[in-house]
């Protein structure tokens, strides 16, 4: 029941249709494709596309994507893995002989191949209905006639003004007079609409063959970067088998690795073995979700990473011994040290959307450039902002997560389906970088243990122990009221460096035929059906 006294969002409640993106043109986008007749999937792609253009600091045509597809609700789970490669001549041993420590942001080695143009051309040629040339109008027409910036974007894009300033196109495409211009301000990319036209007239070739691989390769090239136009040619993505958990009765699904899916699940598999109360500040709780996601992140760095070369990994972080020993090693008051040390980067960017339409075919749909505008490297003639997913990477010899010829990283961003009684019951994601998979299991004991509906849950203040540390980013209602107790247990607490992820989620109510969506307050979205 929602609190009146204590107002947020509304939940969004709709029958036929419904959208939850984290920007309201996406979210309309979505709406109106699926009242055109259009299916969740050309819906998906169609407002990802939008957003690649008018939420450009969180995604984009130089991203990867992973998306899941649940046909009228069924269980029999499509995922596809559309996170891109680094390049063939790419080595670890190249880089440590050239003094490298660790991949930089705008470094060309932190472009991986964008896999997320792959994903979309795929998806709709398996899925959808509508020809990408009408999927795609909508951002090409806000890319070339122009588009309002939010509050949270403007933020952002605020935050990353010294490293746009570097690269000559990005500065000349987000900034003015090198400085970044304020909410409400009109934005334009007429060379990512050109790109954008292209790919809708001749699909993924005008992205990975021709001119605009050409532009993109020889920028990168021009950096000291590796990329080669057959790098480009050869780029793929992958159908995989999602991997899966029960909790509290439910069956959560998650991508594969590369992607840390897995980390969400052992997280939910820790949370298992205890009893959560039906309070979502109680300390205790509280304290072993910390707790459980330090160790259940440890894990991931040693093991998550191209699953070429990870052979049971899933396995192994998902068997019962696992989460029994880490179960174990979780104390209730005071926080465990040490814990593995690992390298990591911190916050990062990306856009979570789901979509259910009136079959009941469902999407979970995340797309990402990582850090907030990416790496910063704009391709000059394209308009193509490139990711910085390569800093994932691992230069420790032979560490699973090594970088190496045509390897992908292991990737942060992760769509999830939950299913009841053989059905999917909620699409939902949250977005974060390395947040994620810890959101992802906070945002299903909020549900499932505290019985709270979508929209309270994600509106709850938040909080995320920094890899590697005691420390722990804490909203401001955590900070006030458990703060003190954290720092008691052994925890150092600190306010937020940027907002802490980003939430949607639709959850199906298949007896009555309603569906009821959710969308996070800390992004500038919205659920919307009709």
């Amino acid at each position: 029941m929602r609190n009146f006294e204590d107002p947020g969002r509304s939940l969004a409640v709709a029958r036929h249709g419904m959208a939850a993106t984290s920007h309201p043109a996406a979210t309309l986008t979505a709406i109106e494709v699926l009242k055109a007749g259009g299916n969740a999937v050309d819906a998906a792609v169609a407002a990802v596309a939008v957003q690649s253009v008018v939420e450009a600091g969180s995604t984009g045509v130089g991203g990867d994507c992973f998306a899941m597809i649940a046909l009228e609700g069924s269980t029999d789970i499509r995922a596809y893995n559309g996170s891109g490669r680094a390049p063939a001549a790419l080595t670890g041993e190249a880089l440590r002989a050239e003094g490298v420590e660790a991949i930089e942001r705008s470094s060309p080695h932190a472009v991986t191949v964008p896999g997320a143009v792959d994903a979309w051309c795929r998806l709709l040629s398996d899925f959808g209905r509508m020809p990408i040339a009408e999927v795609l109008q909508p951002a090409i027409a806000m890319a070339r006639e122009g588009y309002v910036l939010t509050p949270r974007v403007a933020a952002d894009l605020g935050l990353q003004r010294d490293l746009l300033a570097v690269d000559p196109t990005a500065r000349a495409t987000f900034l003015v007079e090198g400085e970044a211009p304020p909410v409400g301000s009109i934005q334009r990319q007429p060379l990512l609409a050109d790109t954008l036209d292209g790919i809708a007239r001749d699909g993924r070739d005008a992205f990975y063959r021709g001119a605009v691989a050409e532009d993109m390769v020889d920028y990168l090239r021009s950096l000291g970067g590796q990329h080669s136009l057959e790098d480009f040619g050869s780029a793929q993505g992958d159908y995989v088998t999602p991997i899966s958990t029960t909790y509290r009765g439910r069956t959560i699904y998650e991508c594969p690795p590369n992607g840390q899916g897995v980390v969400a699940l052992l997280i939910l598999n820790i949370l298992s073995r205890f009893s959560v109360s039906k309070d979502p500040f109680a300390i205790d709780d509280l304290h072993i979700l910390l707790e459980a996601t330090r160790l259940a992140y440890a894990a991931r760095d040693a093991m998550v990473a191209d699953p070429t070369g990870s052979d049971g990994v899933v396995e192994r972080m998902l068997s019962s011994t696992l989460a029994d020993r880490l179960a174990s090693a979780t104390s209730v008051d005071r926080v465990a040290e040490p814990l593995p040390s690992f390298d990591t980067v911190e916050h990062k960017d990306t856009v979570y959307l789901c979509v259910v339409d009136r079959d009941r075919n469902v999407v979970s749909f995340i797309n990402s450039i990582f850090s907030a505008y990416g790496s910063g490297l704009m391709a000059p003639r394209s308009g193509v902002l490139f990711h910085n997913r390569g800093q994932s990477f691992s230069l420790v010899a032979e560490h699973p997560n090594e970088v190496g010829p045509r390897k992908r990283p292991m990737h942060t961003i992760i769509p999830g389906m939950v299913a009841e009684a053989g059905r999917v019951v909620m699409p939902f994601g949250v977005m974060g970088g390395h947040y994620q998979a810890m959101g992802n299991a906070h945002l299903l004991s909020r549900l499932y243990d505290c019985g709270l509906d979508l929209q309270t849950a994600i509106d709850l203040p938040r909080l995320f122990p920094l890899p590697a540390t005691a420390t722990v980013e804490a909203e401001t209602a955590i900070r006030t009221r458990l703060g003190a107790e954290l720092e008691r247990r052994g925890f150092k607490v600190e306010p937020p460096r940027t907002a802490i992820g980003g939430a949607q989620a639709i959850r199906i109510d298949w007896e009555r035929g309603v569906l009821i969506g959710g969308s996070d307050p800390r992004k500038d979205g919205m659920a919307l059906g009709y």
